[in-house]
């Protein structure tokens, strides 16, 4: 059965890779990415691989509110249920970590605006539907005053903070959705050869097919369908339990709160 997916951030990276993947299989793919030009090479290249599959790009800025809740009405607005969400879009180094409205863009790209796009989004996800985020093996208690904009972060700092955010809301937000959708956080395994490992860490890295494969499992495969609230580890191979903060039930719960305050405090 064919579905139809989003994928943020997928214009290039791992996030292309799955997408080139889901289009051969057959599947309708909807692409988002931050450059317009971008988005029309990847379009290209994906419509020659489809199977008379529908390729559609979407065009948004995730370190902006509005451009997230722009985009969310956008997919809303069209009359397709989106079986998997894919939040792929992350963010380690960039000349200025700081957004407009003054939080480190690492939070924002990597774990506030995929929640918002998620929970705005819900409507259009059927209950077996799955939300796939795309964690890290880098995983760092968070702090909850930083990721509200008060203090400065390190880049490795926000980025492993930001990934274990992304992660413990899932894991929350799973709890919450007794009916579905499945949201499971996965880790693609580590120092693939991405732009972002190339920019953070010098190295050429791993085989970028070995995220994508997973990412392509983690929204079809059966062996996800009862895992909602899991984080899955590529690196071993088996869902295992992320950071301890995770397992705190008090700290998930104030990670969760602030996720959800700052949604709400700066989204239009």
């Amino acid at each position: 059965m064919t579905k139809t997916i989003l994928i943020t951030g997928a214009t290039d990276g791992i996030g292309y890779e799955t997408a080139k993947r889901l289009v051969a299989m057959g599947h309708s793919v909807l692409v988002h990415g931050r450059n317009t030009e971008k988005l029309s090479a990847v379009k290209s290249t994906l419509d020659t691989l489809s199977k008379g599959a529908t390729v559609k790009t979407y065009q948004a800025d995730l370190s902006r509110f509005a451009e997230v809740v722009r985009l969310s009405d956008e997919l809303s607005a069209e009359q397709v249920l989106i079986d998997v969400l894919i939040n792929n879009a992350g963010v380690l180094k960039t000349p200025n970590p700081l957004t407009e409205s003054g939080l480190d863009v690492r939070f924002v790209v990597n774990t506030l605006a995929p929640y918002l796009l998620t929970r705005r989004l819900l409507t259009k996800l059927p209950p077996n539907g799955r939300v796939v985020n795309l964690s890290s093996a880098a995983q760092a208690s968070v702090d909850v005053d930083a990721m509200a904009g008060h203090g400065r972060l390190a880049d490795m700092e926000a980025y492993a903070q930001s990934k274990l955010a992304l992660t413990i809301w899932t894991q929350e937000m799973a709890r919450e959705l007794h009916d579905g959708p499945i949201l499971v956080a996965v880790n693609p395994g580590s120092l693939l050869a991405s732009k972002m490992v190339k920019e953070g860490f010098g190295l050429a890295g791993n085989d970028l097919g070995i995220g994508a494969d997973i990412l392509a499992l983690a929204a079809l495969s059966d062996d996800f369908s009862n895992a909602s609230g899991q984080y899955f580890d590529n690196d071993s191979g088996r869902f295992v339990p992320p950071h301890l903060d995770a397992s705190n039930l008090k700290k998930a719960a104030e990670v969760y709160e602030a996720v959800q305050t700052l949604v709400k405090k700066y989204s239009p």
